[in-house]
Formats: C-alpha cells, sequence, structure tokens
C-alpha cells in the first residue's frame, strides 16, 4: 500500500522527482534490512576503554575463540559497518587490531576496564611508552 503511494506520488511529478521517489524506497529497504542485521547483545564501550574481544576462529573444520585484550584507541563508522580498533602490547611490540562491531564472528566482548581521555581517537597513544600511556581510569 505504501509503495503504491509513493509510486503514484512519484509519477504526478516530473522524471527527475521519479528517481528521487525510486531513491527513498531503496533507502527504507536498506535501512530495514540493515536494521535486522544489527547486534544487540553488545555492551556499549568507547576509546579508552579496556575491551576483552573473544573472536571465533575457523581452521579446517574446528572452530575455537581467541581473546584479544586491549585499549580501544578509535571507533569509525556506523549502522553495519561500524568498526573499532584495539591496541595492546605483546612482548614489548604494540599490536592493533580492526574489528567490525557486528560480526557473527565475535563471540563476546566485555569491558575490563573504564578509561578517561578527552578524544574520540586517541592514535597519538602509538607514539608513547612507559608511564606516559598510561590512560586514568574511571571508578
Amino acid at each position: 500500500m505504501l509503495r503504491m503511494l509513493l509510486w503514484q506520488k512519484a509519477n504526478e511529478h516530473q522524471e527527475n522527482k521519479i528517481l528521487g521517489g525510486e531513491l527513498a524506497m531503496n533507502n527504507n529497504l536498506v535501512n530495514e534490512v540493515t536494521a535486522s542485521q544489527l547486534r544487540t547483545d553488545l555492551p556499549s564501550f568507547k576509546s579508552g576503554d579496556e575491551i576483552k574481544v573473544s573472536v571465533r576462529i575457523i581452521e579446517n573444520n574446528k572452530s575455537r575463540i581467541q581473546n584479544f585484550q586491549g585499549v580501544v584507541i578509535a571507533r569509525r563508522g556506523g549502522g553495519v559497518s561500524e568498526t573499532f580498533t584495539i591496541r595492546k602490547m605483546s612482548s614489548g611490540i604494540g599490536v592493533e587490531r580492526t574489528f567490525p562491531l557486528h560480526s557473527p564472528s565475535i563471540a563476546s566482548i566485555v569491558v575490563v576496564r573504564r578509561g578517561k581521555v578527552r578524544r574520540n581517537k586517541i592514535t597519538y597513544i602509538r607514539k608513547l611508552s612507559g608511564k606516559s600511556a598510561r590512560i586514568k581510569e574511571i571508578l
């Protein structure tokens, strides 16, 4: 019914208006499809928080869960394409990994501690080492 009304409105106007009507219908369809793919079981976290991500890894026919714990240095995007980047120190070497937030390969996300930072993307932490690389904890 709604689709018929949109088409009738589009036919009443010029051809460029018809294209606008089609785009509006396509955007609504895309929003409906992507809304069904968003995960709701994830905790809220932001840059500066230390989180533990459990990732499903499939090797041959076996599946296992691998944990990756570190500080969130960036979140970008929105909707289905939203991603976040985690940085951890492994044997004195900085390791960063970017995860899609709504990916089915993420088993769970646990917030270990909340950090207080003043920026959204704390990529400057790559250059810091020792005590200067610490982030204040929110209790």
